[in-house]
């Protein structure tokens, strides 16, 4: 047996419930196999062994009182994964969903994705099983500041800087950083994805959206093509999805799709800027459903479906993990899909995955492709650290050269099969 296949066989007996965490480190591991097994030096110093277990776990208990005046109690949980690079980073996920399993995947996954970045950052995760969806902003005000009471002795500027991920947007960071100050009586910029007004950096909304375009970019520019009369199914609808939406109609793409849990909608004359701007304040504002827009605009409504079965030259799975399985990705071959790209984390199932690169379609993970958002809280944190404050402008080029960057490590170091192509 590899060391590959023991270290996998120690995940899966160890931890054999936890199925995303299981998922997430054998597709790293396995596409590594060759060349980990063929030095002997990492299992000597069992490099993996120490890559699958978190340096540190945190679970704590988030007492809560609702507007009714009953107390609710949640789970808060904050993995920190790995230190090595930097102080841990990684965004804090508010959903009924999560579980140790979402997060330790998370945060593992995260690990590899700030490396890629270049900036100083280790990996982690963190984030609650409390929904914020229906609850009054006294009531996210509260467990916010709740959560943060106990999380707070383990964060810090050179030690864990958390961000926001699903269910946590600026007013959740707002609540938790204001909480920290309070606490600490110390304004050092722990928290990122702050109002710019307070501390935040420009353009962090738009990062991750907008880095996955210019990621995109790369990569059709690799293979000798561009944007020009490309046609893009995106999924989701919130910030990644929407932004990546912008960026791609400013780049001349024409956007066919956008979704939410109850389906999707297939905007056959492409999705403008006209018709973003209406989602957008559905969306941010509003907090309305995507079939919404069917009502508004000639488009087609697709309950409970995918839109992984639209004809398109370019998929961008935006939603969440394991949105794409093995049967959306035949759908994905036989539509004649050229291009896949993550734009959030580990939408692919593993078989997914063998089903689209067996047919030769072009597939970049989440941890390239999705590097932006936490390209820019890297960004926040410098700005933070020097007190100074950068332009759109700036962080927009700096943004842009850091998947540019990125994208060049990917074609190093994926050419190695010398045959001509990139195994991203």
């Amino acid at each position: 047996m590899g060391y590959v296949s023991k270290a996998l066989e120690i995940i899966s007996q160890r931890d054999p419930n936890q199925e995303l965490f299981n998922q997430a480190a054998t597709e790293v591991f396995e596409s590594l196999s060759n060349y980990i097994d063929r030095n002997p030096a990492y299992e000597q110093n069992k490099v993996l062994e120490r890559m699958i277990e978190p340096e540190r776990i945190i679970q704590f208990r988030v007492p809560w009182q609702d507007d009714k005046g009953i107390i609710n109690v949640n789970r808060g949980f904050r993995i920190q994964f790995n230190g090595a690079l930097g102080p841990y980073k990684g965004g804090t996920r508010f959903h009924p969903s999560v579980t140790l399993d979402t997060l330790k995947f998370l945060a593992f996954e995260q690990t590899f994705k700030n490396a890629l970045t270049g900036i100083p950052m280790g990996g982690g995760k963190g984030g609650s099983d409390f929904d914020p969806k229906g609850k009054s902003d006294s009531e996210v005000m509260r467990f916010c500041q709740s959560y943060v009471n106990e999380l707070h002795r383990h964060i810090g500027p050179n030690t864990d800087v958390p961000a926001g991920d699903i269910g946590v947007g600026g007013r959740e960071i707002g609540y938790m950083a204001g909480q920290m100050r309070k606490l600490t009586n110390s304004w050092d910029g722990t928290w990122t994805g702050k109002n710019y007004k307070w501390g935040g950096s420009l353009m962090r909304t738009q990062a991750t959206g907008y880095g996955l375009v210019y990621m995109t970019a790369e990569v059709l520019k690799q293979h000798g093509d561009s944007f020009e009369g490309k046609t893009v199914t995106v999924s989701g609808s919130g910030n990644v999805s929407l932004y990546a939406i912008e960026k791609l109609i400013e780049l001349g793409a024409k956007v066919l799709t956008v979704s939410d849990s109850g389906g999707y909608v297939y905007d056959p004359a492409g999705i403008d800027s006209e018709k973003l701007a209406w989602l957008m304040e559905l969306k941010f504002e509003k907090r309305g459903r995507i079939s919404e827009f069917a009502e508004k605009y000639p488009a087609e409504y697709h309950a409970g479906k995918r839109p992984w079965e639209v004809n398109a030259d370019i998929a961008l799975p935006c939603a969440t993990q394991n949105e794409v399985e093995i049967a959306d990705a035949k759908h994905l071959v036989s539509e004649g899909y050229k291009y896949v790209l993550e734009g959030a984390n580990m939408p692919l199932t593993v078989d997914a995955i063998e089903v689209i690169t067996r047919a030769g379609i072009v597939y970049v993970p989440g941890k390239a492709a999705n590097a932006g958002g936490v390209s820019v809280s890297g960004l926040e944190m410098a700005q933070n650290a020097g007190f100074t404050f950068w332009s759109s402008e700036r962080v927009d080029e700096e943004l842009k050269h850091i998947m540019e960057v990125i994208h060049s490590l990917c074609v190093e170091f994926g050419s190695m099969r010398g045959d001509g192509t990139v195994d991203y």
